[in-house]
């Protein structure tokens, strides 16, 4: 029995191992052309705007995927962005008399004079003509964006904007939900549809692009001193070193 099993599975006629050959090669073929057709688009700081979606106050409570303090500080990092690109800035709530509640002042207060477009009851912002409306007057053509929650105010609003034509880059860090599972779903959901899932340091290098630009780095390290301790304090500390710092016994080495 064993003898036979073995013959029979290694028996192959010509046209079976033609055809098979054929079958791998346009399966290759197609890897190739697929790795070779893809075309990297960057964020163009001259083509993009920025929309905060429904960072509200109530909202911001039912965001479990980072901690507050985290998540807190990442909300306002993406504010920033506009700030410091000057990029055209989009803000929007959701039924803010409610529960939901308004945007923190700290980015009320960045946006001034930014449009603020206040959804009476439309979950996905797309579905309000105001907020078309400033989208569309921009003039632009890539939207850099992040909202509470994830799979709600940010995948509904980056599927809508996919199918009118725009590229979407969703910044990962700003938006939240209920959990990490919900989360890598929406982001899943987004990416078949072309989004960009993206993050935060990967917005910021792809304005930025080059330290000798402008914004660089003379407003790049303060934006990471106050939004991305991490790199902040490793700047801090290459400067303490340049400055104040000695060279220890076995350091070099």
């Amino acid at each position: 029995m064993w003898a036979h099993s073995i013959s029979v599975c290694y028996v192959r006629s010509p046209e079976s191992f033609t055809m098979q050959f054929t079958l791998g090669f346009v399966a290759l073929a197609s890897l190739v052309t697929c790795s070779t057709a893809y075309t990297y688009e960057r964020i163009d700081k001259n083509n993009s705007m920025l929309l905060v979606v429904d960072h509200q106050l109530g909202l911001f409570q039912m965001v479990r995927d980072f901690g507050p303090e985290e998540y807190r500080n990442n909300i306002l990092a993406h504010a920033a962005f506009g700030k410091v690109f000057n990029l055209p800035t989009i803000l929007t709530t959701s039924t803010e008399v409610g529960p939901n509640g308004p945007l923190p002042r700290e980015i009320l207060e960045m946006h001034p004079k930014a449009p603020l477009i206040k959804r009476a009851g439309e979950v996905n912002a797309w579905d309000n003509a105001d907020f078309r409306a400033a989208v569309k007057a921009t003039g632009k053509k890539q939207v850099i964006m992040a909202g509470i929650v994830t799979d709600v105010c940010t995948t509904f609003l980056a599927l809508s904007l996919v199918q009118e034509g725009y590229t979407v880059f969703a910044n990962a860090d700003a938006s939240g939900t209920f959990n990490a599972q919900v989360a890598a779903n929406a982001n899943d959901r987004m990416r078949a549809a072309g989004v960009h899932v993206v993050s935060q340091f990967a917005v910021a290098g792809e304005l930025m692009r080059d330290w000798k630009n402008t914004p660089g780095s003379p407003e790049m390290f303060p934006f990471f001193d106050a939004y991305l301790p991490q790199y902040g304090f490793m700047a801090r500390a290459h400067a303490a070193a340049v400055h104040n710092g000695t060279i220890l016994p076995g350091e070099s080495e």
